[in-house]
């Protein structure tokens, strides 16, 4: 069986993002777990607002086949989301509806999200934690025929979360975090 493969996206583009800073706490701990894990950043992936004019005129754009294929090339999937207005912000939506946009020979358009398990994640300064936007993600998710585990990082208070190294410094937030990644871990596994 070959190892396995983890990629983490985090939905924020900003400088010092509490979303990015979670994401990368993630990968650390799914490289802590024995993983390969690969985190990418959406600003690699530059891709206009969905546009079914634009699709049908030009085609689907190169960086929404290229982001299809990485997801492809793992087995489990870790988005972390930024709220905005109580939902997931454009950045997050619009990536995953040129996504599912992307059908390669031999497979039914969006199918690289029925493959794979995918978990959710938010940070935020409020008491909240994301949890709007994870609800929103899930529901997103999930419309794509994704199979969204249960377990789920709502990171409330975030700009007080992390310690000097840039780790979760709460216990709550830690066992959070681990639990989170060993279910991934599993359901890819089994879904291999």
């Amino acid at each position: 069986m070959s190892a396995l493969k983890i990629l983490v996206i985090p939905g924020s583009l900003r400088t010092g993002s509490h979303n990015a800073r979670l994401a990368a706490a993630a990968a650390y701990e799914f490289a802590q777990a024995g993983v390969d894990v690969t985190r990418i950043s959406l600003g690699d992936f530059p891709l206009p607002i969905y546009d079914g004019d634009l699709q049908s005129k030009s085609g689907v754009p190169k960086h929404a086949i290229n982001l299809k294929r990485m997801i492809g090339a793992h087995h489990g999937v870790l988005i972390v989301t930024p709220e905005y207005n109580s939902s997931v912000p454009p950045l997050v939506k619009n990536a995953i509806d040129w996504v599912t946009r992307v059908q390669d020979a031999d497979e039914a358009r969006g199918q690289v999200f029925r493959e794979k398990p995918f978990a959710i994640a938010a940070a935020s300064e409020g008491r909240l934690g994301g949890t709007r936007a994870l609800a929103a993600l899930r529901l997103i998710l999930s419309a794509c025929h994704a199979t969204v585990i249960a377990n789920q990082l709502a990171l409330s208070f975030a700009d007080q979360a992390y310690d000097d190294t840039d780790r979760l410094k709460h216990p709550a937030d830690i066992a959070a975090l681990k639990a989170m990644v060993r279910q991934l871990i599993d359901v890819a596994q089994h879904m291999m």
